[in-house]
Protein backbone atom coordinates (compact mmCIF):
# COMPACT_ATOMS: atom_id res chain seq x y z
CA UNK A 1 0.00 0.00 0.00
CA UNK A 2 1.59 3.52 -1.33
CA UNK A 3 1.48 6.45 1.33
CA UNK A 4 0.52 8.09 -0.26
CA UNK A 5 -1.52 7.08 -3.65
CA UNK A 6 0.85 6.54 -5.82
CA UNK A 7 -0.43 9.15 -8.57
CA UNK A 8 1.17 6.82 -11.68
CA UNK A 9 -1.03 3.96 -10.86
CA UNK A 10 -4.19 3.35 -12.82
CA UNK A 11 -7.51 5.17 -11.35
CA UNK A 12 -8.71 2.01 -10.34
CA UNK A 13 -5.34 0.71 -8.39
CA UNK A 14 -5.59 3.98 -6.73
CA UNK A 15 -8.77 3.93 -5.26
CA UNK A 16 -7.96 0.07 -4.21
CA UNK A 17 -5.64 2.01 -2.19
CA UNK A 18 -7.56 4.29 -0.89
CA UNK A 19 -9.99 1.33 0.24
CA UNK A 20 -7.51 -0.07 2.36
CA UNK A 21 -6.92 3.23 4.44
CA UNK A 22 -9.14 1.55 6.91
CA UNK A 23 -6.75 -1.71 7.36
CA UNK A 24 -3.88 1.14 7.95
CA UNK A 25 -6.02 2.75 10.68
CA UNK A 26 -6.63 -0.53 12.59
CA UNK A 27 -3.08 -1.78 12.44
CA UNK A 28 -1.70 1.44 13.69
CA UNK A 29 -4.29 1.43 16.23
CA UNK A 30 -3.69 -2.24 17.43
CA UNK A 31 0.01 -1.40 17.94
CA UNK A 32 -1.13 1.01 20.02
CA UNK A 33 -3.28 -0.96 22.02
CA UNK A 34 -0.48 -3.32 22.49
CA UNK A 35 1.59 -1.03 23.33
CA UNK A 36 4.48 -1.70 21.07
CA UNK A 37 6.17 1.14 20.83
CA UNK A 38 6.71 1.53 24.74
CA UNK A 39 8.27 -1.95 24.37
CA UNK A 40 10.97 -0.36 21.84
CA UNK A 41 11.70 2.52 23.39
CA UNK A 42 15.18 1.94 25.21
CA UNK A 43 15.94 -0.09 21.73
CA UNK A 44 15.47 -2.41 18.87
CA UNK A 45 14.27 -5.97 19.70
CA UNK A 46 13.76 -9.38 17.58
CA UNK A 47 10.05 -9.98 17.33
CA UNK A 48 10.36 -13.36 19.82
CA UNK A 49 11.27 -10.18 22.62
CA UNK A 50 8.98 -7.72 21.23
CA UNK A 51 5.64 -10.27 21.35
CA UNK A 52 6.98 -11.75 25.09
CA UNK A 53 6.97 -7.97 26.01
CA UNK A 54 3.89 -7.19 24.41
CA UNK A 55 2.22 -10.30 25.53
CA UNK A 56 0.95 -10.65 22.06
CA UNK A 57 1.39 -14.07 19.36
CA UNK A 58 4.92 -13.60 18.12
CA UNK A 59 3.98 -14.72 14.27
CA UNK A 60 0.58 -12.66 14.33
CA UNK A 61 2.97 -9.51 15.70
CA UNK A 62 5.85 -9.79 13.08
CA UNK A 63 2.78 -9.36 10.39
CA UNK A 64 1.78 -6.51 11.68
CA UNK A 65 5.00 -5.00 12.67
CA UNK A 66 6.41 -5.90 8.62
CA UNK A 67 3.11 -4.24 7.45
CA UNK A 68 3.45 -0.82 9.81
CA UNK A 69 7.24 -0.73 8.40
CA UNK A 70 6.89 -1.03 4.60
CA UNK A 71 4.40 2.68 5.35
CA UNK A 72 7.68 3.67 7.58
CA UNK A 73 5.47 3.46 10.57
CA UNK A 74 8.69 0.97 12.72
CA UNK A 75 11.46 -0.33 10.55
CA UNK A 76 12.89 -3.95 10.69
CA UNK A 77 16.69 -4.35 10.06
CA UNK A 78 18.46 -7.09 8.16
CA UNK A 79 18.81 -8.95 11.34
CA UNK A 80 15.12 -9.15 12.06
CA UNK A 81 15.06 -6.86 14.82
CA UNK A 82 12.07 -3.40 14.79
CA UNK A 83 12.82 -0.49 15.97
CA UNK A 84 11.24 3.17 16.26
CA UNK A 85 10.82 5.29 13.50
CA UNK A 86 9.90 9.41 13.86
CA UNK A 87 6.46 8.30 12.59
CA UNK A 88 6.20 5.64 15.40
CA UNK A 89 7.70 7.76 18.10
CA UNK A 90 4.14 9.39 18.80
CA UNK A 91 2.70 6.34 19.59
CA UNK A 92 5.04 6.48 22.91
CA UNK A 93 2.87 6.93 26.13
CA UNK A 94 5.10 9.34 27.61
CA UNK A 95 5.89 10.99 24.38
CA UNK A 96 5.41 14.91 24.72
CA UNK A 97 3.28 14.52 20.89
CA UNK A 98 1.90 11.19 22.03
CA UNK A 99 -0.99 10.46 20.39
CA UNK A 100 -1.32 6.66 21.71
CA UNK A 101 -4.72 7.27 23.80
CA UNK A 102 -6.25 8.55 20.51
CA UNK A 103 -4.79 6.11 18.30
CA UNK A 104 -6.45 3.04 21.22
CA UNK A 105 -9.65 5.18 20.49
CA UNK A 106 -9.92 4.81 17.19
CA UNK A 107 -9.65 1.31 17.13
CA UNK A 108 -11.91 0.33 20.24
CA UNK A 109 -15.48 -1.29 18.67
CA UNK A 110 -17.87 1.40 19.54
CA UNK A 111 -15.72 4.17 17.87
CA UNK A 112 -14.97 1.84 14.54
CA UNK A 113 -18.09 0.15 14.09
CA UNK A 114 -20.18 3.26 14.39
CA UNK A 115 -18.35 4.34 10.71
CA UNK A 116 -19.51 1.24 9.24
CA UNK A 117 -22.88 2.47 9.38
CA UNK A 118 -22.14 5.65 7.51
CA UNK A 119 -24.60 4.71 4.87
CA UNK A 120 -27.46 4.49 7.57
CA UNK A 121 -25.95 8.64 8.36
CA UNK A 122 -26.12 9.43 4.65
CA UNK A 123 -29.62 7.56 4.33
CA UNK A 124 -31.45 9.49 7.47
CA UNK A 125 -29.26 12.65 8.32
CA UNK A 126 -29.15 10.97 11.71
CA UNK A 127 -26.21 9.94 14.15
CA UNK A 128 -25.03 6.17 13.28
CA UNK A 129 -23.77 5.81 16.45
CA UNK A 130 -27.40 6.59 17.94
CA UNK A 131 -28.89 4.25 15.81
CA UNK A 132 -26.35 1.28 16.98
CA UNK A 133 -26.72 2.16 20.69
CA UNK A 134 -30.46 3.69 21.16
CA UNK A 135 -28.83 6.67 22.87
CA UNK A 136 -26.61 9.66 22.11
CA UNK A 137 -22.78 9.18 22.46
CA UNK A 138 -22.99 11.21 25.31
CA UNK A 139 -25.21 9.34 27.35
CA UNK A 140 -23.49 5.87 26.48
CA UNK A 141 -20.02 7.43 27.42
CA UNK A 142 -21.86 8.46 31.04
CA UNK A 143 -22.86 4.60 31.32
CA UNK A 144 -19.69 3.40 30.03
CA UNK A 145 -16.85 4.76 32.17
CA UNK A 146 -13.90 2.67 30.94
CA UNK A 147 -15.15 3.97 26.94
CA UNK A 148 -15.19 7.53 28.56
CA UNK A 149 -11.98 6.95 30.07
CA UNK A 150 -10.51 5.40 26.15
CA UNK A 151 -12.32 8.88 24.99
CA UNK A 152 -11.27 11.37 27.64
CA UNK A 153 -7.93 9.70 27.10
CA UNK A 154 -8.01 9.98 23.24
CA UNK A 155 -9.15 13.88 23.40
CA UNK A 156 -6.52 14.59 25.76
CA UNK A 157 -3.83 13.26 23.54
CA UNK A 158 -4.96 15.27 20.62
CA UNK A 159 -4.97 18.66 23.12
CA UNK A 160 -1.82 18.82 23.81
CA UNK A 161 0.20 19.90 20.46
CA UNK A 162 -2.94 22.07 19.84
CA UNK A 163 -3.16 23.46 22.72
CA UNK A 164 0.74 24.72 22.38
CA UNK A 165 -0.07 25.60 18.96
CA UNK A 166 -2.61 27.79 20.04
CA UNK A 167 -0.35 29.86 22.93
CA UNK A 168 1.99 30.09 20.12
CA UNK A 169 0.14 31.88 17.93
CA UNK A 170 -2.06 33.80 19.73
CA UNK A 171 -1.61 36.77 21.92
CA UNK A 172 -3.22 36.47 25.20
CA UNK A 173 -1.50 39.31 26.85
CA UNK A 174 -4.58 41.77 27.35
CA UNK A 175 -6.61 39.20 28.64
CA UNK A 176 -7.82 39.34 32.48
CA UNK A 177 -9.85 37.07 33.12
CA UNK A 178 -10.23 34.07 30.47
CA UNK A 179 -13.66 32.05 30.65
CA UNK A 180 -13.39 28.09 28.84
CA UNK A 181 -16.12 26.95 28.22
CA UNK A 182 -16.27 23.07 27.83
CA UNK A 183 -13.28 23.24 28.77
CA UNK A 184 -12.76 19.49 29.56
CA UNK A 185 -9.88 18.59 32.04
CA UNK A 186 -7.97 22.45 31.57
CA UNK A 187 -5.36 21.28 29.55
CA UNK A 188 -5.30 24.52 27.34
CA UNK A 189 -6.68 27.07 30.26
CA UNK A 190 -3.19 25.56 33.02
CA UNK A 191 -1.19 26.41 29.36
CA UNK A 192 -2.41 29.64 28.60
CA UNK A 193 -2.05 30.77 32.34
CA UNK A 194 1.02 29.21 32.67
CA UNK A 195 2.58 31.51 30.08
CA UNK A 196 0.54 34.89 31.47
CA UNK A 197 1.24 35.03 35.00
CA UNK A 198 -1.38 37.69 35.42
CA UNK A 199 -4.33 35.98 33.96
CA UNK A 200 -7.24 34.82 35.80
CA UNK A 201 -9.07 31.62 34.86
CA UNK A 202 -12.35 30.08 35.09
CA UNK A 203 -12.89 26.44 33.47
CA UNK A 204 -16.30 25.54 33.09
CA UNK A 205 -17.63 22.05 32.02
CA UNK A 206 -20.22 19.48 34.29
CA UNK A 207 -19.56 18.83 37.38
CA UNK A 208 -17.84 14.87 36.82
CA UNK A 209 -15.51 16.94 34.28
CA UNK A 210 -14.87 19.38 36.76
CA UNK A 211 -14.15 16.41 39.65
CA UNK A 212 -11.15 15.13 37.18
CA UNK A 213 -9.95 18.90 36.42
CA UNK A 214 -9.61 20.18 39.95
CA UNK A 215 -6.26 18.64 40.23
CA UNK A 216 -4.31 20.29 37.48
CA UNK A 217 -5.15 23.72 38.85
CA UNK A 218 -4.10 22.79 42.34
CA UNK A 219 -0.43 23.33 42.68
CA UNK A 220 1.93 26.49 42.00
CA UNK A 221 2.26 28.47 39.68
CA UNK A 222 -1.91 27.85 39.19
CA UNK A 223 -3.29 27.61 42.79
CA UNK A 224 -5.39 30.11 43.34
CA UNK A 225 -5.29 31.44 39.80
CA UNK A 226 -8.22 29.12 38.23
CA UNK A 227 -11.90 28.57 39.40
CA UNK A 228 -13.36 25.72 38.63
CA UNK A 229 -17.06 25.64 37.93
CA UNK A 230 -19.67 23.07 36.86
CA UNK A 231 -22.60 23.47 34.92
CA UNK A 232 -24.61 23.74 31.64
CA UNK A 233 -23.69 25.80 28.66
CA UNK A 234 -26.99 25.86 27.75
CA UNK A 235 -28.50 27.23 30.11
CA UNK A 236 -25.33 30.21 31.21
CA UNK A 237 -21.68 30.42 31.67
CA UNK A 238 -19.82 32.22 34.04
CA UNK A 239 -20.28 35.81 33.64
CA UNK A 240 -17.73 38.60 33.41
CA UNK A 241 -15.22 37.22 31.67
CA UNK A 242 -12.98 40.03 29.45
CA UNK A 243 -12.48 36.61 27.12
CA UNK A 244 -14.21 33.68 26.46
CA UNK A 245 -12.97 30.12 24.70
CA UNK A 246 -14.56 27.40 23.32
CA UNK A 247 -11.94 24.89 21.80
CA UNK A 248 -13.86 22.13 19.92
CA UNK A 249 -17.32 23.32 21.26
CA UNK A 250 -19.26 24.76 18.44
CA UNK A 251 -18.93 22.20 15.98
CA UNK A 252 -20.59 19.48 17.90
CA UNK A 253 -24.05 21.20 17.34
CA UNK A 254 -26.25 21.94 14.65
CA UNK A 255 -26.76 25.61 14.37
CA UNK A 256 -29.45 26.10 16.67
CA UNK A 257 -27.54 24.63 19.88
CA UNK A 258 -24.75 26.20 18.73
CA UNK A 259 -26.71 29.71 18.73
CA UNK A 260 -27.66 29.04 22.33
CA UNK A 261 -23.89 28.59 23.35
CA UNK A 262 -23.28 31.55 21.76
CA UNK A 263 -25.68 33.76 22.82
CA UNK A 264 -25.06 32.89 26.62
CA UNK A 265 -21.70 34.05 25.98
CA UNK A 266 -22.94 37.19 24.66
CA UNK A 267 -24.97 37.86 27.61
CA UNK A 268 -22.67 36.55 30.32
CA UNK A 269 -19.54 38.30 28.61
CA UNK A 270 -18.00 42.10 29.98
CA UNK A 271 -19.43 44.86 27.20
CA UNK A 272 -15.83 45.19 25.81
CA UNK A 273 -15.28 41.17 26.09
CA UNK A 274 -14.55 39.00 23.01
CA UNK A 275 -15.05 35.70 22.67
CA UNK A 276 -12.32 32.86 20.90
CA UNK A 277 -13.76 30.07 18.88
CA UNK A 278 -11.23 27.41 17.73
CA UNK A 279 -12.26 25.23 15.02
CA UNK A 280 -11.20 24.04 11.60
CA UNK A 281 -12.30 26.16 9.35
CA UNK A 282 -13.24 23.73 5.74
CA UNK A 283 -11.75 25.06 2.50
CA UNK A 284 -14.18 26.13 0.01
CA UNK A 285 -13.87 23.46 -3.15
CA UNK A 286 -11.74 20.55 -4.08
CA UNK A 287 -8.88 21.01 -1.53
CA UNK A 288 -7.83 19.40 0.62
CA UNK A 289 -9.03 19.57 4.12
CA UNK A 290 -8.83 17.45 7.18
CA UNK A 291 -11.83 18.99 8.50
CA UNK A 292 -13.87 17.04 5.59
CA UNK A 293 -13.44 14.12 6.86
CA UNK A 294 -14.05 15.70 10.70
CA UNK A 295 -17.33 16.84 9.24
CA UNK A 296 -18.16 13.58 8.64
CA UNK A 297 -16.93 12.05 11.92
CA UNK A 298 -19.57 14.91 13.30
CA UNK A 299 -22.50 13.17 11.25
CA UNK A 300 -22.02 10.07 12.57
CA UNK A 301 -21.72 10.51 16.70
CA UNK A 302 -23.12 13.96 16.89
CA UNK A 303 -25.62 16.60 15.53
CA UNK A 304 -22.97 18.94 14.33
CA UNK A 305 -21.07 20.12 11.77
CA UNK A 306 -17.61 21.44 10.65
CA UNK A 307 -18.12 25.03 8.98
CA UNK A 308 -16.53 27.17 5.92
CA UNK A 309 -16.06 30.82 6.81
CA UNK A 310 -18.65 31.46 5.17
CA UNK A 311 -20.77 29.58 7.17
CA UNK A 312 -19.50 30.53 10.87
CA UNK A 313 -19.42 34.38 9.72
CA UNK A 314 -23.52 34.04 9.11
CA UNK A 315 -24.07 31.61 12.50
CA UNK A 316 -21.81 34.28 14.39
CA UNK A 317 -23.72 37.10 12.66
CA UNK A 318 -27.42 35.18 13.83
CA UNK A 319 -25.84 35.33 17.24
CA UNK A 320 -24.99 38.85 17.49
CA UNK A 321 -21.60 39.13 16.46
CA UNK A 322 -19.11 39.99 14.22
CA UNK A 323 -15.75 38.36 13.00
CA UNK A 324 -12.55 40.88 14.28
CA UNK A 325 -10.19 38.80 13.02
CA UNK A 326 -9.26 34.76 12.12
CA UNK A 327 -5.48 33.24 13.45
CA UNK A 328 -3.95 30.70 11.86
CA UNK A 329 -2.22 28.31 14.63
CA UNK A 330 0.51 25.53 13.60
CA UNK A 331 -1.89 22.92 13.43
CA UNK A 332 -5.22 22.57 11.45
CA UNK A 333 -7.40 24.55 14.35
CA UNK A 334 -8.11 28.14 13.54
CA UNK A 335 -8.97 31.04 16.45
CA UNK A 336 -11.92 33.11 15.41
CA UNK A 337 -12.26 36.11 17.13
CA UNK A 338 -15.86 37.63 17.72
CA UNK A 339 -16.79 40.76 19.13
CA UNK A 340 -20.20 42.30 19.69
CA UNK A 341 -22.03 43.95 16.64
Amino acid sequence: MDQPTNQSLPPSAQLMDMLFGYALSQSISAAAQCGVADALAHGAKNIDTLAHATETHERSLYRLMRALASVGIFSEDPDGRFSLTPLAEPLLSGAPDSIASYATMTGSDWFYNTWGQLPYSLRSGEPAFDFLHGKSMFEYLTENPAAAQIFNDGMTATSMPESAAIVSACDFSSVRKLVDVGGGHGLLLSAILKKYPEMKGVLFDSQPVIENALSVFAEPPLSGRCECMAGDFFHSVPQNGDTYILKYIIHDWDDENALTILRNCREAMAQDGRVLVVEIIVSEGNTPCIGKFLDLLMLLFLRGFERTETEYRNLFERAGFTINRIVPTPSPLSVIELVKK
